[in-house]
């Protein structure tokens, strides 16, 4: 096996995520699917006990295999590139050998009695390579992540408006001073049930939306460890509205679900009309305690809504097995368009150095 030297273990400096965001473009560019999710891409430059970042270079220092292993969650998990030109080099079963010393060790550096947990490993699109590459290394698929696809009615076109006539200014008015003056009107509408359906408030809603949506993805590896760092991060990314997070509050006022929108690349009087080609339901999500109650229909018609007259397709990825999630979106007409697997040790075959 041909090692390229070095392998850098750390943090990653402003230029290392550059190189591996121009990496990632690489692999994308060949496979026709993009090899970093999200979460990893956010968390480039990010320094914390839990997370590792490798960096494979080659022996003139360009970057060409990246691994980042994350052990803060019930299982160790991992996401791989390999730059399309240095494959079946070793780079990626150097880089998988790594993620599995790295797994082994605490969830914090330091941390006595808490051995590591087993690995799971990323591989965005189910290609063929990493599924034969997944094999050779005695792993089997243990988790499927759906990406389903529906398109959107096209926007009704504008009215003509026949100019108005000229008539003379009103009266200048001054305004009446409120006795609520830190009001702010959300635009709430009426839901069944007693709920009511309100977009997300930046600065106000941070900490509950927080809260709700670890209820609602107890469960979930991923989405129920967003924290409020989490979430501002995504606040701070060019494609956040907070008109496309819509809340449903119960009649109580606590929060009882969700539903998050994201829209890239909607140009007004760009291509397709100024519509972007894929809106996202980035994340749905309901407190199961108002569970059975019809939010999840309600919530997904109304970031349905949102979207159309944004995007001309409504994306969304869901877990293989969540059978309820799956019966709402399939009601509502997405179709299976693609799949992303996670893969698990079978059988604890050690991969041969």
């Amino acid at each position: 096996m041909r090692l390229p030297v070095p392998l850098q273990i750390g943090p990653l400096s402003a230029a290392d995520a550059d190189a591996v965001r121009d990496l990632a473009d690489a692999a994308s560019r060949a496979d026709g699917v993009a090899p970093l999710s999200e979460q990893p891409l956010l968390r480039l430059r990010a320094d914390e006990g839990w997370l590792t970042h490798a960096l494979v270079r080659s022996k003139s220092g360009q970057a060409i295999g990246y691994a980042q292993i994350d052990r803060g969650g019930g299982e160790a998990s991992a996401e791989l590139v390999v730059h399309p030109q240095h494959r079946r080099g070793g780079v990626g079963r150097l880089l998988l050998r790594t993620a599995e010393r790295d797994a082994a060790l605490p969830q914090f550096g330091g941390t006595p009695g808490q051995r590591g947990k087993a690995l799971r490993v990323w591989a965005h699109g189910d290609l063929a390579p990493a599924r034969a590459f997944a094999a050779s290394a005695g792993y089997v698929v243990v988790r499927e992540l759906l990406f389903l696809t529906m398109p959107l009615p096209a926007p009704e076109p504008a009215p003509v408006v026949e100019p108005a006539p000229v008539v003379e200014p009103a009266p200048v008015v001054e305004p009446v001073e409120t006795t609520h003056p830190d009001r702010v009107s959300t635009g709430s509408t009426p839901l069944a049930g007693g709920y009511t359906l309100r977009p997300f408030v930046p600065g106000r809603d941070d900490a509950a939306w927080v809260a709700l949506n670890a209820r609602a993805f107890a469960a979930h590896p991923e989405q129920g460890r967003l924290t409020v760092a989490d979430l501002r991060d995504r606040m701070a990314e060019p494609w956040f509205d907070a008109a496309g997070l819509l809340l449903a509050e119960a009649p109580d006022g606590t929060l009882a679900g969700s539903i998050w929108t994201k829209v890239e690349g909607l140009v007004e009087g760009g291509a397709h009309g100024g519509l972007a080609d894929d809106g996202e339901i980035y994340a749905v999500g309901v407190d199961a305690a108002h569970a059975g109650r019809g939010l999840g229909s309600a919530l997904t018609r109304a970031g349905l809504a949102h979207l159309t007259g944004r995007a001309r397709r409504a994306v969304l990825y869901v877990d293989g097995d969540n059978a309820a999630a799956l019966a709402v979106y399939r009601r509502a007409g997405f179709t299976h368009s693609a799949v992303d697997v996670q893969y698990g040790r079978h059988n604890n075959v050690m991969i041969q150095p």
